[in-house]
């Protein structure tokens, strides 16, 4: 083979080069740029049939959790989520399941089987996930009563995360400092990447492990 052939074209070297930057990075490097700022709006409608937007939420603290049927580490975090709901619900707390890379029929199958009483809602073509950056899940968002983010989860949450995060954005003063928290980034214990193609029939395909 000549030489010549195996030669990377120069106008391939910038890619190659970025391609190359990517993959020595570390992923948990990869901050979310939502903390802080609004949340990104949407309507959708839920596995009831029915439609929910978050703007019919505003004035509330919203626990936004992206989940799956097919995802183990959303089994773990789920009595913690009933848990936040029952305590939280008659203080201006709402929690909103998104339901990620999956089917209704596989959602309906698995919240009847959990429990749960809050709404979730589908996410066709996962362009809300997509506009949250959820790359996986569970991922868990904590927004303030004026709407804008003030943490993202990565993997499950638990009682600590959720009691910590819900109360401090309960004692926030409304108009007032919104608390902003590091998020954890890249993949974090139970956190399920997923890759950009995979279909909403429950049968969504995993990154390769690292």
């Amino acid at each position: 083979m000549s030489w010549k052939k195996i030669l990377v074209p120069a106008s391939a070297i910038p890619i190659v080069a970025l391609l190359a930057y990517g993959l020595t990075r570390d992923p948990k490097a990869i901050p979310s740029p939502l903390p802080g700022k609004p949340a990104p709006l949407f309507r959708l409608a839920t596995l009831d049939s029915d439609t929910i937007a978050l703007a019919d939420l505003q004035g509330r603290v919203v626990i936004l959790n992206f989940w799956a049927s097919w995802c183990l580490a959303c089994i773990d975090e789920h009595p913690y989520l009933i848990e936040a709901h029952e305590r939280y619900r008659e203080r201006g707390v709402s929690l909103l399941g998104v339901v990620y890379q999956d089917s209704r029929e596989n959602a309906l199958r698995w919240m009847r089987g959990m429990g749960g009483d809050w709404p979730s809602v589908l996410d066709p073509g996962a362009r809300t996930a997509i506009d949250y950056g959820v790359y996986g899940v569970p991922e868990t968002f904590f927004v303030g009563r004026d709407g804008r983010v003030a943490y993202k989860q990565l993997g499950p949450v638990n009682r600590r995360i959720l009691t910590t995060w819900i109360e401090r954005l309960l004692a926030a003063p409304e108009g007032g400092p919104l608390p902003i928290g590091e998020t954890p980034v890249g993949r974090t214990e139970g956190h399920v990447p997923v890759l950009p193609d995979a279909d909403q029939a429950g049968t969504a395909r995993r990154r390769p492990e690292p």
